[in-house]
């Protein structure tokens, strides 16, 4: 599904590269976790696989596609293929979390109503089928990651990316949001997830690449 081969990736300005000679696979419908201090390199791992940074050297491979070597009218076709869950939750202040959810679709050209029936579906999914008309302000933090992670899934993506999911909520949501990429997980989807909560990696394992200033140790 996903391999780095020989990956290296260093941003122009100078400095330590942000990873270094990268090699790993995760297999279709793994679930797998990277961890490592601030700095180490996840992020950046995350954007080489969406597409969004390019690799310096080496091959990113993406169901059989090397991302490296896509050119910028083909990254879309790539995007729609994966689901992105952030730490801070850029949902639209403005819209119904059922509006926030259905978004991507709509941008994706798929019509309306079927959109607005997919988006109910992954809200049911996450437990916010009773919330469709709520702005975000008026949900919880957990509740408000759980419509990213609606989002993140209602194109029903082959690959489910999280950037430290977790970052601002308290155990019991965390460990609760971790639930759910364990349910999405069970459906096929392959899902990566960055974080540095040890605690949740240690009472949840699942394989682990452990970064360290930009190497896999």
């Amino acid at each position: 599904m996903i391999t780095f081969n020989n990956v290296s990736k260093a941003y122009k300005g100078g400095g330590r590269p942000a990873l270094q000679r990268i090699n790993f696979h995760l297999p279709k419908g793994e679930m797998a976790y990277i961890t490592g201090h601030s700095g180490a390199g996840k992020t950046t791992l995350l954007k080489l696989i969406m597409g969004i940074e390019r690799a310096n050297g080496g091959q990113v491979i993406f169901n059989g596609h090397d991302i490296t070597r896509l050119s910028e009218h083909e990254l879309p076709f790539l995007r729609r293929q994966i689901g992105m869950v952030h730490q801070h939750y850029s949902l639209l202040s403005d819209r119904s979390i059922l509006d926030n959810v259905s978004l991507p679709l709509i941008i994706m050209g798929v019509a309306q109503s079927i959109a607005i029936r997919e988006a109910k579906m992954a809200l049911a999914r996450v437990g916010l089928e009773n919330k469709l008309n709520f702005l975000p302000r008026h949900l919880s933090g957990g509740e408000q990651q759980r419509v990213g992670i609606a989002r993140a899934i209602v194109h029903r993506p082959d690959v489910l990316l999280a950037d430290e999911p977790t970052g601002n909520l308290d155990d019991k949501l965390s460990f609760e949001i971790f639930r759910l990429f364990e349910e999405v997980n069970k459906t096929g989807t392959t899902v990566l997830i960055a974080t540095h909560d040890t605690h949740i990696i240690t009472q949840r394992p699942k394989p682990c690449l452990v970064l360290e200033e930009g190497h896999l140790k």
